[in-house]
């Protein structure tokens, strides 16, 4: 509390049935009128004697405090408190890996290994990526929705980075012919929600569209709110991925629409929950749920099937994608040091190349060497910290800490040059993503990798559509 200070001129005591709380900048006590029987008025109540109220830990979430007289109604409302589940929430079908004897129960860092076991684990990674395409093909295109803002000088050099990925995303999501009518777009890990905005702008007037943005964490500055008065629907999910079961989300349970899973810079096991929950938990039970032959037709039902086919047609909905659920993902690679064996849906792709959980716990921390290289001159306190700022900069990685952390082990200066821990940074990554290309065409998708832009050093995208002679086509 503000001490009741005698100032020259001034008073010596606050006014009686006034607030006692001396308001420094003026010079003088609050002239607010107290609750009967307190000495602070609301705005200044936080100056309560502590004998008076005692402020205790908030016991669903020790990082705030309440007043321990008002912990039950307090309770009732904290942002904390368990929520009930919505009907979508489904305990970890997207989880991945249930045998916990293949979770290592400790992660070993990098520095730990000694120079013949490093040298042992370059040739392991070596081996297992020999003849896997070394450079991927550049896709750096452009959206005409976003031209506008990509000119307006309003906008500084953080946005105008973001608008050029954005931008891209869209021009390959062209390209793949999934910006159309009659589907339902799933971002993921969508925080603003700005990339489902700009699909929404490229879209225009389609018809029979509907978004769907995935995201765990509440989120400020939503662009939600430019949407709310359309005639489709633009709904937040919030709940983790690896507990989204989209067959229970009710737009898709009401519609039967293809979706198109999109993610712009989805960070580490977010990629790998997203890529299960389309094409594994969602498009196999929409497969299963809907595997009942359809009644036979006569002969004179051709023309009612011409007329049902042409509606669908009018309608933006194409016949041979009414039957594969998913038409297409389309997702910003980032942050592979974050990645876990257990959600990982490569593991398959590594067994069948002699790896395993160890290699991976290794391969994902050195993915970050090809972003930071280990530079020689990190010791110095100076240049850290000009680093970390360039590296934030240039970078769309949302755990910088780690990353530098892995950069900047002193056991492996020496033992390669940053040109070699660039490359063999890149070659985790290129390993990693090279699983769940391998993943997806299993399952019916033809995937590729591709860099889509200069701006930042998180520059691969992930693709993939249904394959051809995967895709039912229709009987008359």
């Amino acid at each position: 509390m503000a001490a009741e200070p005698a100032a020259a001129g001034g008073l010596r005591a606050p006014v009686p049935g006034r607030c006692g709380y001396f308001v420094e900048r003026k010079k003088r006590f609050c002239k607010m009128i107290p609750a009967q029987g307190r000495r602070f008025c609301g705005e200044h109540g936080h100056q309560e004697e502590e004998n008076d109220r005692k402020r205790i830990p908030c016991p669903l979430d020790p990082k705030h405090t309440v007043y321990e007289d008002q912990l039950q109604k307090h309770l009732k409302k904290c942002n904390s408190r368990e929520k009930p589940k919505p009907a979508y929430f489904v305990q970890d079908i997207n989880a991945g890996l249930k045998d916990a004897t293949e979770i290592l129960d400790e992660q070993l860092p990098i520095s730990s290994l000694s120079k013949e076991e490093l040298e042992d684990l370059i040739k392991k990674l070596k081996k297992a990526s020999n003849g896997i395409k070394p450079i991927l093909k550049d896709q750096m295109l452009s959206h005409q929705a976003l031209q506008e803002a990509l000119n307006d000088p309003k906008n500084g050099e953080s946005a105008f980075k973001h608008l050029k990925q954005q931008a891209s995303i869209l021009g390959n999501m062209e390209k793949l012919h999934l910006l159309g009518p009659g589907r339902c777009f799933i971002e993921f890990g969508a925080g603003r929600g700005k990339l489902s905005h700009w699909v929404d702008i490229a879209l225009q007037d389609a018809e029979n569209v509907h978004f769907l943005l995935v995201e765990r964490a509440t989120t400020r500055f939503k662009v939600d709110g430019k949407h709310r008065k359309r005639d489709y629907i633009f709904e937040r999910l919030q709940v983790d991925i690896q507990h989204l079961c989209l067959n229970k989300v009710p737009i898709l349970e009401k519609e039967k629409l293809p979706v198109v899973g999109i993610g712009k810079h989805l960070c580490g096991a977010a990629t790998d929950l997203a890529l299960r929950c389309l094409v594994e938990s969602y498009a196999t039970q929409y497969d299963e749920r809907n595997e009942e032959p359809s009644p036979k037709r006569f002969k004179s039902d051709k023309t009612d099937i011409a007329f049902n086919n042409s509606a669908d047609e009018r309608s933006g909905k194409n016949v041979s994608e009414n039957w594969k659920p998913v038409a297409g993902i389309v997702i910003a690679l980032c942050c592979h040091h974050r990645c876990q064996w257990k959600h990982y849906v490569g593991r398959e792709f590594f067994r069948t190349v002699g790896l395993g959980p160890v290699e991976f716990n290794y391969f994902q921390r050195m993915t970050s060497w090809a972003t930071c290289g280990m530079r020689e001159t990190i010791t110095e306190a100076s240049t850290v910290d000009a680093k970390s700022k360039d590296q934030s900069s240039d970078t769309e990685e949302h755990d910088q800490v780690h990353n530098r952390m892995e950069c900047s082990s002193d056991s492996l200066q020496g033992l390669l040059t940053v040109e070699e821990r660039k490359q063999i940074g890149r070659l985790c990554k290129l390993l990693i993503d090279q699983g769940r290309i391998k993943y997806l065409q299993q399952r019916g998708y033809t995937a590729a990798l591709q860099y889509y832009t200069t701006v930042s050093l998180e520059n691969v995208l992930l693709t993939a559509v249904p394959s051809q002679s995967s895709v039912p086509q229709p009987t008359a």
